[in-house]
């Protein structure tokens, strides 16, 4: 509402600009440009109520300016009263053409205009000839035609302009984008290199450190022990000295460069979903995702979240063997959003379940070789789901099944309001 009055004081005052075609008041104006235009940037604006409300303005900003010129206004308040109708039913013709013809097609949109500016002033001449009992005043009809035409080709021009304009914005922004993201991909280089060198030099301490645990176990070449032990103390503490180097670079990058912002829970999803894909892609396996939002919303916390189903949605890709399927279903309730990931894997036992959420489990360990997959995963998930977002998080499974996790959010802990 509080646009529509904004939309119609700017339509009144736009219609101070105008010129007279008759001697009984008839008038073209400006105001019916900016009201087109208000139509097609404000789609939420309905074109009848604000026409109404426009064409009252239009008359009590008219009134107004008529008494202070002349001190009085009896003798043209009927005219200014008639000339509601124009703007009343400029909103309904407009109103029913945009709903048979595209309005964003700015050709289509010249048509409709020109067709409700001419039809508007036809009945609102019509409507005052029959009130002031006079004939119909065929002679100014090609007059209207060229008002018709010149209005209407000057709102299509300015809206060509603003469009174009926008375009060059848009480009400008993309390009700025384009730049700032190569600046930091190549900043984040440098980084990737140590993270890739620490998973060689971490699966070459896994294998190390199994292959001790088997000596141990098996009570063999006791003489190693020792060296073997301190070895791996070595290299994992150059492991930890280069992943600090490169958590620091990336928390300054992201820090400075990467600051959060509110993003929909809808383009979280997308990037979650196209991202998922293309690993299943990459590892060959049949695996079929599927997702059902339920609301939209915004929120600040785009990246615990992003987390939190990335963690799942790989658990899930990890415990499907060859072909299955993969559902994230979320729930809007008025006080807290539900999210349910679920997969038609191998499932989890009821001893697993009791230790899932404990740091370094996993039901994922190759005995051969003593790499395991992803321990941190589900302890992760659920600090940031109960400690970050003040949520709560159930699993649910059965061995040879598949799984179920349940998330539930406050809503207070996730929205905000939209950008």
């Amino acid at each position: 509402m509080k646009r529509m009055f904004f939309v119609s004081i700017m339509v009144a005052l736009a219609s101070q600009i105008s010129i007279g075609l008759m001697s009984s008041n008839f008038r073209v104006s400006a105001g019916i440009i900016f009201y087109v235009i208000f139509l097609f940037y404000y789609e939420d604006l309905k074109p009848i109520p604000t026409g109404i409300l426009s064409g009252i303005i239009v008359n009590l900003f008219r009134a107004i300016m008529y008494y202070i010129t002349v001190g009085n206004f009896n003798s043209a308040i009927l005219s200014f009263q008639i000339e509601i109708l124009f703007y009343t039913f400029y909103g309904i013709i407009y109103h029913l053409l945009t709903n048979r013809y595209d309005k964003k097609n700015l050709n289509s949109l010249f048509f409709i205009l020109f067709i409700s500016d001419f039809g508007a002033n036809i009945i609102e001449l019509f409507i005052r000839s029959i009130i002031s009992s006079t004939s119909f005043p065929w002679e100014i009809i090609s007059t209207l035609i060229l008002v018709a035409i010149v209005r209407s080709g000057i709102a299509w021009l300015i809206l060509n302009l603003l469009k174009h304009y926008e375009m060059l914005l848009r480009k400008e922004e993309h390009e700025n984008r384009y730049k700032k993201l190569l600046w930091l991909t190549s900043q984040l280089k440098t980084e990737m290199y140590w993270m890739e060198k620490n998973s060689d030099s971490i699966e070459k301490v896994m294998a190390n450190s199994y292959e001790l645990f088997e000596l141990i176990n098996q009570n063999k070449d006791k003489e190693s022990w020792s060296e073997r032990a301190v070895n791996i103390a070595r290299d994992i503490h150059e492991i930890k000295k280069e992943n600090s180097l490169a958590i620091r670079g990336i928390k300054e990058i992201t820090q400075k460069d990467l600051k959060d912002q509110e993003m929909s829970f809808k383009d979280i999803v997308n990037i979650l979903v196209e991202t998922m894909k293309k690993e299943i892609k990459r590892i060959g396996k049949d695996i079929k995702l599927e997702v059902s939002i339920d609301k939209n919303f915004y929120t600040s916390k785009h990246y615990y979240l992003m987390s939190v189903f990335r963690n799942l949605v790989m658990n899930s890709i990890d415990a499907i063997s060859d072909a299955g399927n993969i559902s994230i279903i979320h729930k809007a309730y008025p006080e807290q959003h539900t999210f349910i990931v679920s997969d038609d894997g191998v499932g989890i036992d009821e001893e697993g379940l009791k230790r899932i959420f404990s740091p370094g489990f996993s039901t994922k360990i190759n005995y051969d070789t003593g790499e395991i997959n992803r321990g941190l995963g589900l302890s992760m998930v659920k600090y940031i789901v109960e400690e970050e977002l003040e949520g709560k998080v159930k699993v649910e499974s059965t061995k040879g099944k598949g799984t179920t996790i349940y998330i539930n959010i406050p809503k207070t802990s996730l929205e905000v309001d939209e950008i």
